[in-house]
């Protein structure tokens, strides 16, 4: 068996501190690489005579033979990028004064800590002090993690449970971060997340753009829902607040909104229907952001251009107050399947426990709905609370009447049909039920800081801007 020659020794130039890692002279990469081939070659040889060994042994043994060769490389081409960096400020573009060179800081990178030298100086426009490497190397908004271990940590946090993500990513990816160091970057990048967001829906309310050429009118579908999340408010004084006659409150109203053009609504091979393109939004900062956040995702998705707008919901008054206010102009819709649920109510009142009377008398009434007209839907439910003695079941009937003739007019569900337009809130109600899974697991808690970050993230990822968070996850080597 071919044996690794011994290494070289690197020996640190007088002119570098002892503490601080020396940085691989041009001529270590080329003996690394060598090193890195002969054991890569001794691997593939054992590989071969191991019987009980497949090619996931191989693939996990050749990832740690190259660990070395890589992050030696990565803080090589680090360290000249630095290196070459201008003494400017990277804020204003200001010459720097006061610079001081040998500023060395360590990063965790995919392949390892990497130590980077870097060069200080004071902005005399900006009054503060810049270390422009950091700014070049994507680091400047860094707590000693490399951009894709940023991703990474992102990511990983958003989609799992951080003690999990914890695990999954050393496993994948041998990146090692804490849970607890985990959830704090994950938190920060959440937070730079909202803000990007903020300046990319400004822009979306303000820029004009330049008009696409529309070939055949088209409609935009907005769908609004929520659901519940837990946090951690008032945690450790329920007893005092209790004692004081206040009920402290944990669950809290997460919005959230979808908007797709109707034409980009498809069918798989098996004729089942999907949205080819859509946005989505996820906001636990109330209304107003919510109204906000949509509106700027609407103009995204083309909005400005639209022949018309249809707005469909569940009945909740805050939907249509939203509407009204934001897209006065559109179309309102009530939601085809929560209309059904108010008739199940309605026949739950009249005929109790007696599941035969019940069946025969809502299923024409729910044909009616969906194929004829609400009109004449209403007409018998008022028909049926004419008849009513006072007591409960009067009361519900009277209760569900009223809604029904509030949402009349958002009841067009034969129109729709004809249209090919949605009848009901699918979309949006399983984007909610998505959140749940990931926000609404036992035991977890949350704070207004922490699940605002993260829902940030999901947003970014979902609408495909991921890349615009970290540029280099659009970076594609096989095509440059």
């Amino acid at each position: 068996m071919t044996m690794a020659p011994t290494a070289p020794v690197l020996t640190a130039p007088r002119s570098v501190r002892a503490d601080v890692p020396t940085p691989l002279v041009p001529e270590a990469l080329a003996v690394l690489a060598a090193r890195t081939a002969v054991a890569l070659e001794t691997s593939l040889t054992g590989f071969l005579a191991a019987a009980d060994q497949n090619l996931g042994h191989l693939e996990t043994q050749a990832a740690h033979d190259v660990q070395a060769l890589l992050r030696a490389t990565t803080q090589r081409a680090a360290q000249a990028k630095a290196d070459a960096t201008p003494r400017r400020c990277p804020v204003c573009g200001q010459p720097l004064t006061r610079c001081s060179a040998g500023h060395a800081r360590t990063f965790q990178t995919r392949f390892g800590d990497i130590t980077i030298q870097r060069t200080r100086g004071y902005c005399k426009r900006c009054h503060k002090w810049r270390t422009p490497a950091d700014t070049a190397l994507g680091l400047e908004e860094s707590a000693g993690y490399s951009p894709a271990v940023q991703a990474l940590a992102a990511l990983a946090a958003s989609k799992l449970p951080v003690a999990e993500a914890s695990v999954v990513l050393e496993h994948l990816a041998g990146v090692k971060l804490p849970p607890a160091t985990l959830d704090r970057e994950a938190k920060r990048q959440g937070q730079r997340a909202q803000r990007l967001r903020a300046q990319l829906d400004q822009q979306a309310a303000t820029e004009q753009k330049q008009l696409e050429l529309i070939l055949e009118p088209y409609q935009v579908i907005i769908q609004l829902d929520a659901w519940n999340i837990r946090e951690r408010d008032a945690w450790g004084e329920t007893a005092t607040l209790r004692r004081r006659g206040h009920e402290p409150e944990r669950w809290h109203w997460v919005y959230t909104g979808t908007v797709f053009r109707l034409d980009h609504r498809g069918e798989t091979a098996g004729g089942r229907p999907v949205i080819v393109q859509r946005g989505y939004v996820f906001t636990r900062q109330g209304l107003d952001a919510l109204r906000d956040q949509l509106h700027a995702e609407a103009l995204r998705r083309g909005l400005g251009q639209a022949a018309s707008v249809l707005v469909i919901g569940d009945g909740a008054v805050w939907i249509w107050r939203l509407a009204d206010d934001r897209w006065p102009q559109a179309k309102q819709r009530l939601d085809f399947y929560h209309a059904v649920q108010h008739l199940v109510a309605v026949g739950r009142a009249l005929w109790g426990e007696d599941k035969e009377q019940f069946k025969a008398w809502i299923k024409p009434l729910v044909r009616q709905l969906k194929h004829e007209s609400a009109v004449k839907v209403i007409r018998q439910l008022d028909e049926a609370l004419v008849g009513l003695p006072a007591g409960p079941a009067q009361a519900t009937v009277a209760r569900e009447v009223a809604y029904f003739h509030e949402h009349q007019a958002r009841m067009d569900y034969r129109a729709a049909q004809r249209a090919g337009e949605p009848m009901a809130s699918g979309p949006v109600e399983a984007t909610c039920r998505q959140g749940q899974c990931r926000f609404k697991r036992p035991g977890q808690f949350w704070s207004t800081v922490g699940d605002e970050a993260l829902l940030c993230l999901e947003t970014f990822w979902r609408n495909e801007r991921w890349h615009l968070l970290f540029p280099h996850t659009a970076y594609d080597p096989a095509r440059n």
